[in-house]
């Protein structure tokens, strides 16, 4: 039996399976048999280091109507399904004023932030109002956005993690629980971030978030690290790389713009772009005012998996 392996141009490649001396549709059938030649030669596509400025600008158009626009590189990264990486998936939430956008995400986890607006969510039985920068944490499943004003939402979730093995979340074994931090409270606590002397060996200057449950891991959800990075005026981040996949929202920062392998990436504010796990990569900030960048990572698979790999380039 021939099977799909994925070669490295995302062209598929015909791979000979040997079948078992058994009925067809029995479980004894349904085994396939590969060998130490065939087996471990599978070559994926590479996650592109992407800037998604399109679905930016129609989350902003004047025309566009409540609902979900979904960054999705998918069908390039041979997915189960929309992703934006091969374990996240981003998308923008537009909401307009008066209405409601209800949403039944398959994740175990959610993490949003307010661009723009303001308004309630309904979510596992409550309910958080919430305004321009805050940020949302919830479980997945059943939401309700309802906006006060017309709004738009930064969003991400595990949703490609759980369709790779075909599952759904269990809401009474989930470890986590809804989150919310209002705008104020972050820079509160950015405050203080900035305020602290850098370490030697410290990666730049950023403002982690995490949660009741999850504070021995330092994530706000098992799988996924959450920061608010920064870069100061005329500032440059140490060159590193890292297993992990980076998504990021440019919220703030004038002539900014990051290296990515040797590739030159401009920052577009508000546009969600990708870091590729692996790439060295460096942020520059040419501007005369403090950048800003959230950055979702999944991060915390890495580090239980004990493969994060963190480095920087001059070490």
């Amino acid at each position: 039996m021939a099977v799909n392996r994925i070669t490295e141009g995302g062209l598929s490649e015909a791979v000979v399976a040997a079948t078992p001396n058994a009925p067809d549709g029995t479980p004894a059938g349904r085994a396939r048999f590969f060998n130490a030649a065939n087996a471990f030669n599978i070559k994926l596509p590479a996650v592109p280091a992407t800037q998604f400025v399109d679905e930016m600008r129609q989350a902003f158009a004047d025309d566009t109507a409540t609902g979900e626009i979904l960054m999705d590189n998918g069908p390039l990264l041979d997915a189960e399904g929309p992703a934006t990486t091969p374990l996240v998936l981003a998308r923008y939430l537009r909401v307009r004023s008066g209405e409601t956008l209800s949403t039944d995400h398959v994740a175990s986890g959610e993490i949003l932030f307010v661009i723009r607006g303001s308004g309630e969510t309904v979510h596992a039985g409550e309910t958080l109002a919430w305004g321009a920068g805050d940020i949302l944490f919830l479980t997945g499943g059943e939401t309700a956005h309802k906006a006060d004003a017309d709004s738009i939402l930064w969003c991400v979730t595990n949703e490609p993690a759980l369709a790779f093995d075909g599952l759904r979340p269990d809401p009474a074994a989930r470890r986590v629980a809804p989150v919310h931090i209002p705008a104020q409270e972050v820079e509160r606590q950015l405050s203080t971030v900035l305020n602290t002397p850098m370490a030697d060996q410290q990666a730049g200057m950023a403002l982690i978030f995490s949660q009741e449950s999850q504070e021995r891991r330092r994530n706000i959800m098992p799988s996924f690290t959450l920061a608010m990075n920064t870069l100061g005026a005329g500032g440059t981040q140490r060159a590193h790389r890292h297993n992990s996949v980076a998504v990021t929202l440019a919220v703030a920062g004038e002539n900014c713009w990051s290296r990515i392998g040797e590739g030159r990436m401009d920052w577009v504010q508000w546009a969600t772009s990708i870091t590729p796990p692996g790439d060295i990569h460096s942020h520059h900030n040419e501007g005369s005012s403090l950048a800003r960048f959230l950055i979702v990572q999944d991060g915390g698979l890495h580090y239980y998996a004990r493969t994060m790999g963190f480095s920087f380039e001059d070490d």
